[in-house]
């Protein structure tokens, strides 16, 4: 599979993301710089997180703008896999390619640590490798985090099951105290109508590799790694 890790002025999780692809994964991994007008063929194209634009305006409005966001349309609209970490689900959001918004974290605060997810559906390249119900542990690191979305997004989203993650405690269990952000139904990632693109608050990349604290967020690229050889998406 070969990856591209877009990289916008103000992005710190891109070297992040190009390990995780790089030399967790051993996929063929190049850095796309955000006035590009190409992803050179890329299979996967994930938008990595940080303060993109210095996040003037609001969180990823400029970027979700810039140059290279035509082609990740296109890729995206083609079935191409599309990921969105943090600052990249923020700019899928103001791309147009998932419902919802990012609202500032209910505690007014940056919220920096690691924490549970549960495993709502394995239907989608970005889970298929895990068990329904899962937990897995990975860091968040976030100050505009809250999901919300109107009655009739939200609907659409659970009536289609594309939460594919839902914040939580060891246990599994779904509480307000496993919610870092306030986020609506602890909802922390949501995939578009064709399942192709996920954004999500989480860092999955940052838990790649039991050095990191947690090596859970390896199954989500493990899980794209069986989809691509599946499919050859």
């Amino acid at each position: 599979m070969k990856a591209a890790v877009v990289i916008f002025p103000g992005s710190n999780c891109d070297h992040d993301a190009l390990h995780a692809c790089d030399k967790v994964m051993g996929w063929t991994t190049l850095p796309v710089w955000h006035e590009s007008t190409s992803l050179s063929g890329a299979d996967l194209v994930i938008l990595p997180g940080g303060f993109s634009y210095g996040d003037y305006l609001r969180c990823g409005a400029i970027a979700g703008r810039s140059p290279v966001m035509e082609a990740v349309k296109k890729h995206a609209g083609n079935g191409g896999l599309t990921l969105g970490i943090c600052n990249g689900f923020q700019i899928l959001i103001e791309a147009g390619l998932l419902p919802g918004a990012l609202l500032r974290n209910s505690c007014m605060e940056f919220r920096c640590r690691h924490i549970y997810l549960r495993t709502e559906t394995t239907d989608s390249p970005f889970t298929r490798s895990m068990q329904q119900r899962e937990v897995i542990k990975v860091p968040i690191a976030h100050g505009d985090g809250n999901y919300f979305a109107t009655e009739n997004q939200l609907a659409e989203l659970n009536e289609q099951d594309r939460i594919p993650f839902r914040y939580c405690n060891e246990a599994g269990e779904i509480t307000a105290d496993a919610n870092p952000n306030g986020a609506l139904e602890n909802i922390a990632g949501v995939l578009s109508e064709g399942r192709n693109v996920l954004g999500m608050m989480p860092h999955p990349e940052r838990a790649s590799e039991s050095v990191l604290g947690s090596a859970d967020g390896k199954k989500l690229f493990d899980s794209l790694a069986v989809a691509y050889a599946d499919v050859g998406w």
